[in-house]
């Protein structure tokens, strides 16, 4: 008998009947022989409303009430499933985060996960029981409720199946697997059968809303084996794993299009050292990340640098900006919200020359200009002009031959 760990998204328990599916499917792997863990998200569009709630009433609501609030959305959820199973004369127990000791850190709206105590849910499974786990959230050392950043339910199902030892864990979606790109934007993404742990963990970090990039750190630590496939077929999907066994003849394995940038400039900063420490340090004790980082050529001793962040993050970003650049005495502070970031990733790229210069190519041939460019060995991303999003991605997944049978 195998234990697996499923999870559901939002547009998977959407409705009662799509709870009603997902419930049968549940029963149809528990007469299969299967123990089976369930982790699901709020109903879709549920968190949305929650945060128009708290964000109605203030502006500055306090982020430990924000996560009591939205976490309550997959309370929901969960019990709803049970009931649906329950119908179905599947015995099932539904487990909040708290219930199912789910330990994170403080950090309120995006806390990471420091471990997960499996006894109650051994104990349920011995029972013959179907354990439905609230996902998207947990329980800081002082017993406050804590979530998890969105998508979190991913984080939350990879994270049990961790725990627990499962044979594999299923992410099930609104989409098929993963794809070389998003079929929305291009008519010509393919859906790939295996991906390697590193590049959907590049694809994700990058702008696939397939997977939380952190569900994929942590399956790529444990060795979990992660199903991307969709609830609403039979289909296969695409399995997430180790690089062996993954596809390393391919130069590039897909491309994304990140619309969640913004571009942060400071002007005239002093050109010398401490600076970029002094920038940030406060940035990262707000807990913003960063991503790509640009210093011009020093003039007259003063130098320009440029830095990218998540949109979420930018009215933070504003203030602490400001009073760095006070401190500074740098005359100039601009915030550039129409930029997206375009990216290419594969495992192949380690091993091939002019790669990059290829990327570089094909977007001058659009009269597509890059503003800034990071790269990694298995990636390479470069921001542009919004309005040509859509046009960047079509150009370099069929540039790069991705969309073959």
């Amino acid at each position: 008998m195998a234990l697996r760990v499923q999870k559901y998204g939002g547009t998977s328990v959407g409705s009662l009947e799509r709870i009603r599916h997902v419930a049968r499917r549940i029963a149809g792997a528990r007469r299969a022989g299967h123990d089976v863990v369930v982790v699901v998200s709020a109903m879709s569009g549920e968190t949305d409303r929650l945060l128009s709630l708290g964000r109605e009433l203030s502006s500055h609501a306090p982020e430990r009430e924000m996560d009591v609030l939205v976490a309550s959305g997959e309370q929901v959820s969960a019990a709803l499933l049970c009931i649906a199973l329950s119908d179905l004369g599947v015995e099932a127990v539904s487990l909040l985060g708290h219930q199912a000791r789910i330990e994170t850190d403080s950090v309120h709206t995006k806390a990471r996960i420091a471990r997960v105590d499996d006894q109650r849910l051994r104990e349920a499974l011995v029972a013959g029981r179907v354990v439905v786990v609230a996902g998207f959230q947990g329980t800081d050392a002082q017993g406050n409720i804590t979530t998890l950043g969105r998508g979190g339910s991913d984080t939350s199902a990879v994270a049990i199946a961790a725990a627990v030892g499962a044979e594999v864990c299923e992410i099930y979606t609104d989409v098929e697997g993963v794809f070389t790109a998003d079929p929305g934007v291009c008519p010509t993404a393919r859906k790939v059968s295996h991906i390697s742990y590193e590049e959907m963990l590049e694809l994700s970090a990058l702008g696939a809303k397939v997977l939380q990039p952190r569900s994929v750190e942590l399956a790529m630590k444990y060795g979990v084996k992660v199903h991307v496939r969709s609830s609403f077929s039979e289909a296969e999907g695409t399995m997430v794993t180790g690089e062996e066994e993954a596809l390393e003849s391919v130069v590039v394995a897909g491309v994304t299009c990140d619309r969640d940038a913004a571009k942060v400039t400071l002007r005239s900063v002093p050109d010398q050292p401490g600076v970029c420490a002094a920038i940030f340090e406060p940035l990262a004790e707000e807990n913003i990340s960063v991503d790509m980082i640009i210093q011009n050529v020093a003039v007259d001793g003063t130098t320009d640098l440029t830095f990218t962040v998540s949109r979420g993050d930018l009215e933070r970003t504003r203030e602490v900006a400001a009073r760095i650049a006070g401190e500074l005495d740098s005359d100039l502070l601009g915030f550039d919200e129409d930029v997206v970031k375009v990216s290419i990733v594969g495992l192949g790229m380690r091993s091939h020359a002019g790669v990059a210069a290829k990327m570089f190519r094909l977007l001058a041939t659009e009269g597509i200009n890059i503003e800034a460019i990071s790269t990694s060995e298995i990636k390479t991303s470069c921001l542009i002009r919004a309005k040509y999003a859509e046009l960047a991605v079509r150009v370099l997944h069929d540039g790069f031959g991705l969309g073959g049978p």
